[in-house]
């Protein structure tokens, strides 16, 4: 046996060299961007089944979300329905006042405590609320039993599915002048109290109140990202010396770092909308001074009068708001490093 024979840098015969900077011997490199470009008759046509799916979807947000948009129109108009008996026809004939809507609605008093009330009550509701289904996922997947751990999930998940109108009476024969504490009270020689008509703490009632019906719902997108984590990052950190809380500070919480930005961002930008029929439902309880934000002015002071012009300015300078404050909160998830609602 010759000593050319075990050479290993001697190519073998028959067999055609390697290009330069080819992944596979023989044959030209591809560029990643040339083999992910599929034609999109052929994507249409391998699709089909999802896209059918999402077509109802598809038709509805068309025609409840963005269809309705072109009806801002009559904020810059003396919009009056009775012109016509026809919707559209009407916007075409109804004189256009330019910016006169939006006059009247920053130099209405109303207004601005609507929006004083509803800043008040986002504030309040991100500070005690957006924590507790973070609190709850941790709680819920350090349960090592299936089977509690699913009657926990059912448990708080059951009054996501309530009304707001059954949510309201449940608090209301709690705490309410005639519910059970207030009657338990008077039966040992207190005095009652009634906190679903007090003015002073009904935005923590109606945090409460929120807590209790969509915390536990909440929770779903924070499992998801707890059951995605590798456990062997906690196996590691244990073999470490890290206890629990370590392990929890160190590998869960960075691991839901991206979900809580997203959705921080997305209740950032949900901030001007605190629950319509939740306040409507107790608006004359506690009077429009706790109970007014800029939905239910909208409603009372719009709607409910049929000044539509006006409603519209007001719900149109509410969208451009909430608009702001997504694009400010995602480039503050971008400046945090996270991705938020979209990439850079």
């Amino acid at each position: 046996m010759t000593v050319a024979t075990l050479s290993p840098h001697r190519p073998d015969r028959g067999r055609k060299p390697d290009r330069p900077g080819s992944g596979v011997p023989g044959r030209p490199p591809r560029s990643p961007r040339a083999s992910a470009k599929v034609p999109l008759g052929r994507r249409l046509k391998r699709d089909r089944t999802l896209l059918l799916m999402t077509l109802p979807a598809l038709v509805l947000v068309l025609v409840f979300n963005y269809i309705p948009i072109l009806g801002n129109v009559i904020a810059f108009q003396d919009y009056d329905p009775y012109v016509s008996t026809n919707g559209v026809t009407a916007m075409l004939e109804s004189p256009w006042v330019g910016l006169a809507q939006f006059e009247r609605v920053f130099s209405d008093p109303s207004f601005w405590h609507a929006v004083e009330n509803t800043f008040v009550l986002f504030l309040l509701q991100l500070v005690l609320y957006f924590p507790v289904p973070i609190a709850l996922a941790l709680l819920i997947n350090s349960v090592l039993r299936p089977r509690v751990r699913a009657v926990i999930q059912a448990v708080l998940y059951l009054p996501h599915f309530f009304s707001w109108v059954l949510v309201v009476t449940v608090f209301q024969q709690i705490f309410g002048g005639a519910g059970i504490i207030a009657q338990t009270l008077r039966e040992h020689g207190h005095e009652g109290f009634d906190l679903m008509t007090d003015p002073a703490i009904f935005k923590y009632l109606v945090t409460a109140e929120g807590i209790w019906k969509d915390a536990g719902w909440g929770i779903i997108v924070f499992l998801a990202a707890l059951a995605a984590v590798n456990q062997d990052l906690y196996e590691a950190a244990a073999m470490d010396g890290a206890n629990r809380r370590r392990r929890m500070w160190h590998v869960t919480l960075p691991a839901l770092r991206p979900i809580i930005a997203l959705l921080l961002v997305l209740r950032v930008g949900d901030a001007l909308t605190v629950g319509f029929e939740q306040l409507l439902l107790q608006r004359d309880a506690v009077g429009p001074g706790a109970a007014e934000v800029l939905d239910t002015f909208v409603w009372w002071t719009g709607l409910r009068s049929q000044d539509f012009s006006y409603a519209a300015a007001a719900g149109l300078i509410k969208g451009v708001v909430g608009l702001v404050l997504v694009l400010s909160a995602n480039k503050a998830a971008h400046l945090m490093g996270e991705q938020g609602v979209y990439r850079k």
